[in-house]
């Protein structure tokens, strides 16, 4: 009876310190210019604070250390659980704090929540959801990272994120305390009750959002949280499901709303990272219910979500599995409902639409960050992976695939953040050079470097072996290399095949500026030329290949030349080139009926009038 005073006192206090806290935090935004400005693709119109998530944050933040330092024995036993979920939650809330004032990119933060995913893996805490443990290392990213965005694209509506938040955080707390996980329980009453206490200034109409720093705080605290009830209770449960639904079921609000948000404007042609009025509680306020209504209804499902959740753990296989299956296909029937209310622009859906697979595809790979974050992930792997099987040979079992599996987290939180600090996301793919092959060497050489350093501290570098990080090195530079140049080579060769109906074109001068105008011709079709050959008055350059387009024999040539080639038009790329020989090709496009034009690099002022 006393242990459950003890931890009610938690759960008050924690409610009592944000509803005390939250103003304060307003009032702070306010002064420091912290307020998030209507437009128009954000549902608010009028001036609101951010920085709430700071009210949240603190919290739980505090009463969680004491929660841990009180209950959990000091030892020299491996971290605490709960310890580890607010360590890497807190990574999480100091890099959405900074995106609230710096607007970090998108690509980044993926990163940084990449990053906070490797440090909860590292020590233990994974989906048990199959039986092989690298599977299970991949799906947990996957999981942490999947919630921690749903969560960010949920806020979206005046207090729809948080009390969506204290509904699962509340399930999730009664689940442990069912199971036996005390503290547990108590740390997501002390979460839920923040929550609540924020919530008091987040309803409609709302004074305060919670800003990215909460709700990446608050995705990745309960997507990391679920991970203690699916570790520990695995062994309890009568089925597999479960494990599964418990954490599923539980959030599956966000989870519904982002795929919901996701695969529509995708159809509609829109970046999924983009913000819009198109979320499930715009839908349905656009069917007629107010704000607070349509909260409301999402609020319910969630409930309902939650209790079909705590429910399966107790009840017969195929009444649970009943259960579910009804359950998603009623969430599925309200999607279906829902993506018939207009929310887009019926000419960009008509784009969409009209978009080419091969344009999509090159979208998806060259302008998204996210892309080459998710990419070098697997080839960090990889080549670590490789670096292993070189040294040790087979890797099914044994000691090194022990090693193997546990170092891997380090090597992918020390390895993106020096990509990251060494600028391999600064770069454009079409564009790769020997200039972006130095910072490739740099960002493996300082992921390395620091790679070793990390496990030294870890583990002493026991077991390990040097050369399996210059196997790791060297394998891990040739595959981002060539990752990036055959990306390279892929959109080079796809504009050849795009130019041929267009002019046949003659380049004169295969130097640095007949380079420049055939890649400015290459990249851009609508210019409807096609580029047969260079042409050029050096005799030793004749017969060379540049680019895969021949060079040919400018002097005294021209004429048949053009007949060859059935060439139509000619542009002069050529710098230092007299008037006199200008004028003389001039007279050999006339009179084989050729158009002649000159390329020109003009810089201009500017004044701002």
């Amino acid at each position: 009876m006393q242990g459950t005073n003890a931890n009610l006192i938690y759960i008050g206090l924690a409610f009592l310190l944000a509803l005390v806290t939250t103003p304060m935090v307003r009032a702070l935004a306010r002064r420091i210019g912290a307020v998030a400005k209507p437009k128009s693709d954000r549902w608010h119109n009028k001036p609101t604070a951010m920085m709430g998530g700071v009210a949240i944050f603190l919290p739980v933040c505090v009463l969680g250390v004491m929660l841990a330092a009180t209950n959990l024995p000091v030892s020299l036993a491996p971290v605490p659980p709960l310890i580890i979920v607010l360590t890497a939650s807190a990574f999480l809330f100091a890099v959405g704090l900074v995106d609230d004032f710096l607007h970090i990119k998108p690509y980044q933060k993926l990163v940084a929540q990449i990053m906070g995913a490797s440090v909860v893996i590292y020590f233990g805490l994974v989906l048990p959801w199959t039986d092989i443990l690298p599977l299970n290392m991949i799906l947990t990213i996957l999981w942490l990272v999947g919630i921690t965005n749903a969560l960010n694209l949920l806020d979206n509506m005046d207090g729809l994120a948080a009390g969506i938040a204290a509904i699962a955080a509340a399930f999730l707390g009664l689940h442990f305390l069912v199971v036996g996980q005390t503290v547990e329980a108590t740390m997501m009453g002390v979460f839920a009750a923040a929550l609540i206490g924020f919530l008091v200034y987040n309803s409609n109409p709302a004074s305060i959002f919670m800003g990215d720093c909460g709700s990446l705080f608050v995705g990745f605290f309960l997507a990391a949280t679920s991970l203690l009830s699916a570790s520990t209770s695995g062994g309890r449960s009568r089925s597999f499901l479960p494990v599964l639904a418990v954490p599923v079921l539980t959030l599956v609000i966000p989870i519904f709303d982002t795929t919901f948000v996701t695969i529509l404007r995708k159809a509609s042609g829109r970046a999924a990272s983009q913000g819009g009025r198109d979320h499930t509680s715009h839908r349905l306020v656009a069917l007629g219910l107010s704000e607070r209504r349509a909260v409301w209804l999402l609020y319910a499902l969630a409930g309902l979500a939650g209790g079909i959740a705590f429910v399966v753990r107790d009840v017969e296989l195929d009444f649970g599995l009943a259960a579910v299956a009804l359950f998603t296909v009623a969430l599925t029937l309200i999607g279906v409902y829902l993506a018939n209310v207009k929310v887009y622009d019926e000419a960009d859906a008509r784009r969409a639409r009209e978009q080419p697979l091969a344009s999509f595809l090159v979208d998806l790979s060259y302008k998204r960050r996210i892309f080459e974050v998710l990419l070098d992930v697997v080839l960090i792997t990889l080549a670590y992976y490789i670096a292993y099987v070189l040294f040790f040979g087979s890797l099914v079992e044994g000691e090194a695939w022990r090693l193997f599996v546990l170092t891997l987290p380090v090597i992918l939180f020390v390895k993106l953040a020096a990509f990251l600090l060494a600028g391999v996301y600064q770069g454009i793919w079409r564009y790769t050079s020997v200039g972006d092959l130095v910072v490739f060497v740099k960002a493996v050489a300082l992921g390395s470097v620091g790679s070793i350093l990390a496990l030294l501290f870890a583990f002493r570098f026991e077991g390990l072996s040097r050369t399996v990080f210059v196997f790791d090195a060297f394998v891990l530079l040739l595959l981002v290399s060539s990752s990036r140049m055959t990306f390279r080579v892929f959109r080079q060769m796809l504009p050849a095949g795009r130019g041929e109906g267009g002019r046949r074109v003659l380049i004169y001068g295969a130097g640095d500026s007949g380079e420049l105008l055939l890649r400015e011709v290459r990249n851009n079709a609508h210019l409807l030329i096609a580029p047969v050959g260079f042409v050029d008055d050096d005799p030793q350059k004749k017969g060379k290949v540049m680019h895969g387009l021949r060079v040919f024999q400018g002097n005294g040539s021209l004429r048949g030349l053009c007949a060859e080639q059935k060439v139509e038009e000619i542009i002069i790329a050529a710098r230092h080139i007299s008037a006199e020989r200008v004028r003389e090709i001039a007279r050999d496009c006339q009179a084989a009926k050729v158009t002649l034009k000159r390329m020109r690099i003009e810089f201009d002022f500017v004044d701002g009038e």
